[in-house]
């Protein structure tokens, strides 16, 4: 038997709904009751995203760069209107102390999610080796991440031999480069960049120390192309030039004669390896470089936690944070 009410026949068949769907013919009251009820599809906002997580800590006396944090980045991504999205933002990796008193630490994770969504993960950029105590070098195999860290020198055992960079996560970013010890030429590798492998050092006969780290890649969230994920420069031996590049995307410098610099903020950089000891002045590994979340939506959110940064461009709305947080359109 058929549904009547004024106005004549509704529907013969029962209306259903879910949070996604809804089919059939429904009253105005049987509709706010699904709505209440939070079992009404909403209406949905498209938008593209940006996510990258914090880069890994350098190691001292040529121990390797820090990885870059691993890279993430879609279009066209649905978020419904109404819900709210958790924004993580991870932090860089410490660098390795001389002294030991400090250890390299890989970077921290950087994440989208909330109901409704898959969460979106960027992997930290992995550590390089790291040196334990003062005065003795340590074989600390480097960590893999988002991009690996890269291959340490020192103490790597008889001559002419590799130590291997960590790996890099597939989608997200490549591996650290080699590193070689040919005493007294002892050069580690570059820490793997969001884009590319960190530079390697082959066996025997290489005329340098650490290797550059790995570029970056490139995102045009904001309005204007940004380099991200950069790979640390490796430490080499007294001597050498004094810095060692890091990466396109915010890799800190690796140090010839000197200590490494850090990641730069936001960018997901790898920290720079320190050098050898060059007489009685210790150098020290570099931090990581924080990362960064980035949401470009056609429309204003209708409120946000963590003060994320609110820039305009070709008509979208951009929310960069650089601290976790909320977005909810």
């Amino acid at each position: 038997m058929s549904m009547r009410y004024k106005g004549g026949v509704i529907s013969a068949t029962s209306p259903t709904t879910s949070s996604t769907t809804a089919t059939g013919v429904w009253t105005l009251q049987q509709q706010l009751q699904a709505v209440a009820a939070n079992n009404w599809p909403k209406a949905e906002v498209l938008v593209n995203y940006l996510v990258v997580a914090g880069g890994g800590g350098g190691g001292c006396r040529a121990l390797g760069g820090g990885g870059a944090g691993g890279v993430l980045s879609s279009t066209s991504v649905t978020f419904a209107i109404g819900n709210t999205y958790t924004i993580t933002v991870g932090g860089g990796g410490a660098g390795n102390s001389w002294s030991g008193s400090v250890q390299a630490t890989s970077g921290i994770n950087s994440s989208i999610s909330g109901a409704g969504f898959t969460t979106v993960t960027a992997i930290g950029g992995g550590r390089s080796g790291t040196a334990i105590s003062s005065g003795s070098g340590n074989n600390s195999v480097p960590a893999s991440g988002g991009s690996g860290g890269g291959g340490s020198a020192t103490n790597n055992g008889s001559l002419d031999t590799i130590s291997t960079g960590g790996s890099g996560t597939s989608g997200q970013g490549f591996a650290g480069g080699n590193a070689s010890y040919t005493f007294p030429l002892i050069g580690s590798g570059g820490g793997g960049g969001a884009g590319a492998v960190g530079g390697s050092n082959p066996p025997g006969g290489f005329t340098s120390g650490g290797k550059p780290g790995g570029n970056g890649t490139t995102s045009s969230i904001t309005g204007s192309s940004v380099y991200y994920g950069g790979g640390g420069g490796g430490g080499g031996y007294c001597g050498g030039p004094s810095n060692i590049a890091g990466g396109l995307g915010g890799g800190g410098s690796g140090g010839e004669s000197k200590s490494g610099t850090a990641g730069s903020a936001n960018s997901g950089g790898g920290g720079g390896g320190g050098a050898e000891q060059c007489g009685s002045i210790p150098h020290d590994g570099a931090a990581g470089g924080s990362g960064v979340v980035i949401i470009s939506a056609p429309r204003a959110a209708a409120s946000t936690t963590g003060s994320p940064t609110v820039t305009t461009s070709g008509g979208r709305t951009i929310y960069t944070f650089t601290g976790s947080g909320t977005i909810t359109f």
